[in-house]
């Protein structure tokens, strides 16, 4: 039987947070770029796209952060429970802020919106 080899290293409190989920991914690609996926998130890039995530954390181009969210063997229930729990069991019942960032497509659209019923208001009068 073949080892598989490690994941790459990258910035060790995201290597050490992942290492929860490592059971999850039959390959070690989707480890590494699960990974790549938080370092991007976190990162102070402007705009969290594929293509600039694929920069920052030092790959050729977008398309591995691609296949990984498209066709990953990964187990996403299993991602999205193993986070709740890690959660639960970080909080243990005490008081906690939650921030929620509303930054995103949809306050964007909705903007877009108020502003083009508002130019069709002034021009329909």
């Amino acid at each position: 039987m073949v080892v598989p080899r490690p994941p790459v290293p990258t910035v060790s409190f995201v290597d050490e947070y992942c290492q929860a989920y490592q059971h999850l991914f039959p390959k070690v690609r989707s480890l590494e770029n699960f990974k790549y996926l938080i370092i991007g998130m976190i990162s102070e890039i402007k705009r969290k796209s594929l293509t600039g995530i694929a920069k920052v954390v030092g790959l050729k181009n977008e398309q591995s952060l691609h296949h990984f969210l498209t066709v990953s063997p990964g187990d996403v229930k299993g991602c999205q429970q193993l986070r709740l729990s890690l959660i639960l069991e970080r909080v243990d019942g005490k008081k906690v802020i939650l921030i929620i960032d509303e930054t995103g497509e949809k306050k964007r659209e909705i903007l877009q919106i108020m502003w083009r019923d508002n130019i069709l208001g002034i021009s329909a009068r």
